[in-house]
């Protein structure tokens, strides 16, 4: 055992190795037999690729590059693709990212576009198709432009024929919905072909505010009529639909407080605990009913389990192994079902569940160590007291090297993580961008801030009109805990986080005197210009709740906007920025620095080319890694082995 100070550590997990790791395994599905799912890969340009696993358990890459299934509805995606089995062969159709155009493909021949090209602002989008081949027909969401801006857009559900006539031609596109609603997500079937159900809301709402449940009959001519809202409301939140075997209606509704599952109205397992979470992505889902009337969920408090949900009973049981949290994707086929899950030892993997026999195996993307898992952090699971007593979730990273230690007198330095979104939360899985971090000497502790979910709507709720205060403060009083009980040290504590972590890395270096500096991520920085058309369209009314009504409190606006408070800034900070981001645009970077120019702050600014919102590529993920260490390194006074040095500019 060597003794070398924190932030010294020989590690074998480099930024190369942390980047080629990034993302997971998405969007499962059954095409027949075979389990398919999207994968990323971060060494060709970050694109996604769709894998099918065969029968005898080889996995393949079915679209070779420059193949991209992905969707930009909403601008953060959704479902992107479909697939069944015709005359023993699969028939797949998929969003390809770079024309958004839908595609059908069948092994063995070439992608055929089936919609048309739009010269409209950001085109034709589509998300959550379904496929209907009594008809010839994919039925799925649209989301159409209709001018420049970012507002001047339509969803819709539309039928898009499977023979490709809507190719070149906007009008062979049949529209199943006027667009009454500012958002829709795809629609669900029932087992006797004779109803529709999806979801809609509009602005100002974000779907966890609250969304309604909408319920249509599907007539003899393809049609839906008589769409009429049944379940939900502007303060109730419905996270997802579908149908049972024998056609009653499923929902997850959050009107108890907590998302719980529904059946025709009446809750079947009454807990506090989520069975739904945040519709950041059409097509989220947390629940799949099988033919048997079990359901298969997603559930917990903080982390999420796998689970078999009798619905007569209300007894969930769950699956057994390692995993200890699952994503919101999950398929049913008979009597299996598949998801995504992972674990602090594992990254995520395709699992599969026999519901006959209980067991529960990885048959896709298995996870493989690539360094000694020695060198992986080990979290504790933590609940910190925050203002005014109210609890903080966080999960704490310490440094962990099973070949070095530091010096007995020595505190380590720790990196506060806020989470995106900021409806969202840390998840608790292997992530070599921390191992990065605590297998060097730097400890880690991601926060699970007021206004996260996964711990009930009260929680949830605690951001409304409190974003950079509560935010702000709930990581704060991690850091500052962690350095009372001896954990940190005081003096080496950093702040980091990327979009709406960015916002409060940001507002806490121009708040607050905690941080020795901090790491930016493709940030919110300047909340007016935010509101007032400087995003895309389904964020563009976010800020109503989170800050308030611009038009009534437009002071808190500057006053909480770090750009407006640049001459504030005293500590170290590295600012990461994609060039192609309509989320979070670069001008916000740009309009920050300038307050910032000639201030004597030491500083960096890196913007990246083809990258948006969430890097993607492997050589970007590389460089900020890097950045951001050798940022630590000079402010901490660190040494750590073979990291080049970042130009801090004043």
């Amino acid at each position: 055992m060597r003794t070398l100070a924190y932030g010294s550590w020989p590690s074998p997990i480099d930024a190369a190795l942390a980047a080629a790791h990034d993302g997971h395994p998405e969007w499962v599905g059954f095409v027949g037999d075979e389990t398919w799912w999207t994968e990323p890969r971060p060494e060709e340009g970050g694109r996604r690729t769709l894998v099918r696993c065969r029968a005898d358990g080889t996995e393949e890459s079915v679209l070779p590059a420059p193949w991209n299934v992905r969707s930009r509805v909403i601008e953060y995606g959704g479902l992107p693709w479909a697939g069944t089995v015709v005359d023993s062969r699969p028939l797949v159709v998929f969003t390809h990212f770079a024309d958004q155009r839908l595609y059908r493909y069948e092994p063995g021949g070439r992608p055929r576009p089936l919609t048309p090209v739009s010269e409209v602002g950001g085109g034709l989008r589509w998300a959550e198709p379904l496929l209907d081949l009594e008809r010839g027909e994919v039925w799925c969401v649209l989301e159409e432009f209709t001018g420049e801006g970012p507002g001047d857009v339509r969803r819709v559900l539309a039928a898009v024929p499977l023979d490709g006539s809507a190719a070149s031609d906007r009008d062979a596109v049949r529209e199943l919905t006027d667009a009454r609603h500012r958002f829709v997500t795809g629609p669900r079937i029932s087992p006797d072909g004779r109803r529709a159900a999806w979801l809609a809301w509009d602005h100002p709402r974000m779907p966890w505010d609250g969304t309604e449940l909408v319920l249509a009959d599907v007539g003899a001519d393809g049609r839906l009529h008589g769409a009429r809202t049944v379940v939900g409301g502007p303060k109730e939140s419905v996270a997802q639909v579908d149908w049972s075997a024998d056609g009653r209606l499923l929902y997850a509704s959050d009107r108890s407080g907590w998302w719980n599952l529904y059946r025709d109205g009446r809750p079947l397992c009454p807990r506090e605990e989520e069975f739904g979470g945040p519709l950041w992505k059409l097509g989220h889902r947390w629940f799949a009913p099988l033919d048997n009337g079990l359901i298969a969920v997603v559930h917990g408090r903080g982390a999420t389990a796998l689970g078999i949900l009798d619905p007569e009973t209300g007894e969930v049981v769950d699956a057994a192994g390692p995993w200890t949290e699952f994503a919101p994707t999950l398929a049913a086929h008979g009597e299996r079902v598949v998801a995504v899950g992972a674990s602090p030892r594992t990254a995520h993997e395709v699992v599969q569940l026999d519901t006959r026999t209980g067991r529960a195996r990885v048959t896709g993307a298995r996870h493989t160590d690539p360094v000694d898992p020695a060198h992986y952090p080990e979290p504790q699971i933590r609940v910190f007291t925050g203002p005014a007593g109210r609890e903080v979730h966080a999960r704490v990273y310490p440094p962990h090297h099973p070949g070095c230690v530091a010096p007995g007198d020595e505190l380590p330095p720790y990196v506060v993580w806020a989470h995106g979104g900021p409806t969202s939360r840390a998840p608790l899985v292997l992530d070599l961008s921390i191992a990065y971090f605590t297998s060097r000497g730097i400890g880690v502790a991601e926060v699970d801030y007021g206004g996260s979910t996964g711990y009930g709507r009260e929680y949830r709720d605690r951001l409304r009109e409190q974003w950079g205060v509560v935010d702000v403060e709930d990581c704060a009083a991690v850091a500052q805990a962690l350095a009372a009980e001896g954990t940190a040290d005081r003096a080496r504590l950093a702040i980091r986080g990327g979009s709406a972590g960015g916002w409060t890395t940001a507002a806490s270096l121009t708040t607050i005197d905690v941080y020795a500096c901090g790491t930016i991520i493709y940030p919110v920085l300047d909340l007016t210009a935010w509101a007032s058309g400087e995003t895309h369209d389904f964020e563009s009314r976010y800020l109503e709740s989170l800050v308030g009504p611009l038009a009534e409190v437009p002071a808190r606006y500057a006053q909480r906007s770090p750009a407006a408070h640049a001459d504030r800034i005293t500590a170290p900070f590295v600012l990461l920025q994609g060039l192609d981001d309509v989320i979070c645009p670069p001008a916000q970077c740009e309009r920050f620095l300038a307050r910032v120019k000639g201030r004597q702050v030491p500083h960096a600014y890196l913007a990246f080319e083809g990258e948006g919102h969430g890097f993607r590529r492997a050589g970007t993920l590389v460089r900020a890694l890097e950045a951001e260490l050798s940022l630590y390194a000079q402010v901490f006074g660190l040494t750590p082995p073979g990291v080049p040095t970042l130009e801090l500019a004043p």
